[in-house]
């Protein structure tokens, strides 16, 4: 599991995932997104704008397991 750090309260999901550079644009994290194949804490998240938080999970299929790291 690779731990992804930003220094705010929360991130939303598809920056998080251009943070964790599974992709080089947000509209690449969007297709991921919608596509269906991301996990936030173990439950299918179809929504870009989610808040991830200090300590949330996000599982992406076939590429990995990454971990939040907020204030």
């Amino acid at each position: 599991m690779k731990e992804i750090k930003f220094n705010t309260e929360f991130i939303k999901l598809q920056q998080f995932i251009k943070l964790a550079k599974v992709v080089g644009q947000g509209s690449d994290a969007k297709i991921l997104i919608l596509d269906g194949i991301v996990k936030v804490n173990g439950e299918i998240c179809l929504e870009r704008g989610k808040k991830i938080r200090n300590g949330d999970i996000i599982e992406i299929e076939k590429v990995g397991t990454f971990k939040a790291i907020g204030e």
